[in-house]
């Protein structure tokens, strides 16, 4: 087979100037090669993205291997339902501008998608290829070198509407799902404003999720496109004690909450109230806000910081992987993943773990936590686990872990980090409005027909609606509220309606 590289003599040089229209279905003929990735020694020291540039040579012919299939499983398992097979064949025939607009006619953000989508459980891995062991396309890696293009070459412009629209909409959270909402809204000419708690605008892709995966500048530019597209976003506002949910809907012709999910669901082993055990989005927002330069007291203390610590993450999510990386990176002594399943039953993306393994990381599967060690002045001194093995499958389907009697063992450790998931946070409570239904989980109580809450023009998208989940699944959710939004207001209209008390009612 003959294997595609980097490009770096003269010959191909003036191929990238001059791009050339490959045909499809070169799978034969070129083996998978993506990007190629930094050497873990040096990334180990920096938080910078662990995959180099890819040359627009080796981007084309990665693209022309894909088989261009009668039905692209690509795209139907791909949450905003992505056009692959289009642009991949725009990309093989060099008309990059053209891939950008038919994959930004899908995602709102397919730059953020190309990097930290788990395409190895949606997308890739669906792929024709994969399947038939030919390797999968690259497609992650294409759809973030057509946008990161994009932005290089100024193909990507703020929102201009045809129209403009008296009607507003509210948006609470301004994370994937509320951004997304927000820019298609906008596109429908009305004027948005977001509402966030934080002093930066992102959600998890600027708190939770670490640089090496998500440059910052990534997130904080889409931000600004949003700004310049007219788009208010007022930070570091809590609805409920900075400004009322009802002043918000007498505000707004409707309002979206899109908070995502924050409450961290904690151990319930003993010892776990010890000095030295954090919740895992403590401890990366604590190291993500270093990075982008803040201060940040409980890291200068030593507390959230893992240097010269042995670590032990408890958890086999993403999130998980962002806290051995994050550990690593850090300089700590030793990092060591404590996970109940194996590796085969692990949730969070295999190439994370692939990743996280090539950087030192070493992963203790089949084991589970029994407790939180600890010394007389409660500082945390180890874990003690159990060891595993798996049983019948659980209501999920996966195999459910049954402790080993007598397996007991011993991790030493400095700082032990929670990573067992998210809940919702306690939306009533916390807006002071009793009327907004929950469901038992604590989600948000939508209509699955139109995605409203049990209150008039109040409408719920992302992960406090469907729980803790991926970012590009807040993206299509986003895409999804707006037009029911849309729909709802140009409803009320049609129907003679006046605004009392922030909701669209029909003149007497």
């Amino acid at each position: 087979m003959t294997k595609t590289g980097p490009h770096t003599d003269a010959k191909s040089d003036a191929k990238s100037a001059a791009p050339a229209k490959r045909n499809m279905l070169q799978f034969l003929t070129l083996a998978q090669v993506p990007p190629a990735k930094r050497e873990a020694e040096a990334r180990r020291k920096d938080f910078g993205e662990i995959y180099e540039k890819w040359p627009e040579a080796d981007a084309g012919d990665q693209a022309s291997r894909c088989e261009q299939c009668g039905i692209p499983f690509c795209q139907v398992h791909c949450p905003v339902q992505n056009n692959i097979p289009d642009w991949l064949k725009l990309v093989a025939e060099g008309r990059l501008e053209e891939a950008y607009a038919v994959s930004s006619a899908t995602n709102n953000m397919p730059e953020v998608c190309g990097r930290i989508c788990p395409q190895d459980r949606l997308c890739e891995g669906s792929c024709v290829l994969e399947q038939s062991k030919h390797g999968t396309v690259t497609i992650g890696a294409v759809e973030k070198h057509i946008t990161d293009t994009a932005w290089e070459r100024g193909w990507v412009k703020p929102v201009t509407p045809e129209i403009e629209r008296k009607q507003s909409v509210g948006i609470i959270g301004a994370g994937p799902g509320g951004m997304a909402a927000a820019e298609e809204l906008r596109k429908l000419g009305y004027q948005v404003e977001v509402y966030d708690r934080y002093d930066r605008a992102g959600g998890l892709m600027i708190y939770g999720i670490p640089g090496f995966k998500l440059e910052k500048s990534v997130v904080t530019r889409r931000v600004n496109l949003l700004e310049q597209s007219k788009i208010k976003i007022h930070r570091n506002v809590n609805i409920g004690t900075d400004m009322s949910f009802a002043d918000l809907r007498r505000k707004h012709d409707a309002v979206l909450v899109a908070t995502g999910v924050y409450k961290a669901r904690a151990m319930t082993c003993p010892g776990v109230g010890a000095d030295g055990v954090f919740p895992a989005m403590t401890y990366l927002t604590a190291s993500n806000r270093k990075d982008l330069g803040d201060k940040v007291p409980a890291f200068e203390s030593g507390a959230l910081n893992a240097a010269g610590k042995n670590v032990v993450v408890i958890g086999g999510g993403d999130t998980a992987m962002d806290c051995v990386r994050t550990a690593i990176r850090q300089g700590a002594k030793s990092v060591k993943c404590l996970y109940r399943r194996d590796r085969e039953n692990m949730p969070g993306s295999q190439r994370e773990v692939t990743n996280a393994m090539e950087e030192g990381v070493e992963f203790m599967w089949l084991s589970a936590p029994e407790a939180v060690l600890h010394d007389a002045k409660n500082t945390v001194t180890g874990v003690r686990a159990l060891r595993m093995r798996l049983g019948t499958p659980d209501a999920s389907g996966r195999a459910k872990p049954e402790e080993v009697e007598g397996s007991q063992f011993v991790i030493p450790a400095d700082l032990v980090i929670e990573a067992l998931g998210f809940d919702p946070e306690d939306l009533p409570a916390i807006f002071g409005e009793p009327a907004l239904g929950i469901t038992r989980w604590g989600t948000l109580k939508t209509d699955y027909k139109n995605l409203m809450s049990t209150m008039d023009g109040v409408f719920g998208a992302g992960d406090i609606v469907r729980g803790a989940s991926l970012v590009v699944w807040a993206i299509r959710d986003g895409r999804d509220v707006a037009q029911h939004i849309h729909k709802y207001i140009q409803a009320a209209l049609a129907t003679n309606v006046t605004k009392t008390d922030g909701r669209l009612r029909k003149a007497s």
